[in-house]
């Protein structure tokens, strides 16, 4: 094993490390935030990025052209659908009031949900 084969398992290696240890933030955050909207936040964010630093130190640690285009279609579709996904969880949250808004400093979708009278109810 040559001194590049060896540096490419260390980075995989770390790199598998944080990953994990991101996704396991993630689900801390998960289970210990209390609204809706936090949980999403922390359902997406970390597990996106961990997702991302273990599919690269698999790459690197697989180093071949079809591994590496399956696990660049996984990361593809990996970004493509938990952003969405977690959008419309927490925008389904909101419209049926399971979201805890009176801790929001700032709620940009009550003058577009509301009814246009000024009262700011939702539908």
């Amino acid at each position: 094993m040559n001194a590049l084969a060896r540096a490419a398992d260390l980075v995989a290696t770390v790199l598998l490390l944080l990953g994990c240890l991101q996704c396991l933030l993630g689900v801390i955050g998960m289970l210990r935030f209390p609204d809706v909207l936090s949980r999403s936040h922390a359902a997406t964010k970390p597990q996106t990025l961990g997702m991302l630093l273990v599919l690269v130190g698999v790459a690197l640690r697989l180093r071949h052209g079809t591994d590496v285009g399956t696990l660049a279609l996984i990361a593809f579709f990996q970004f493509l659908t938990s952003p969405v996904a977690s959008h419309l969880v927490a925008r389904s949250a909101y419209r049926t009031g399971q979201t805890g808004s009176g801790g929001l400093l700032r709620d940009d979708l009550d003058p577009q949900l509301s009814d246009g009278d000024g009262t700011g109810e939702r539908p």
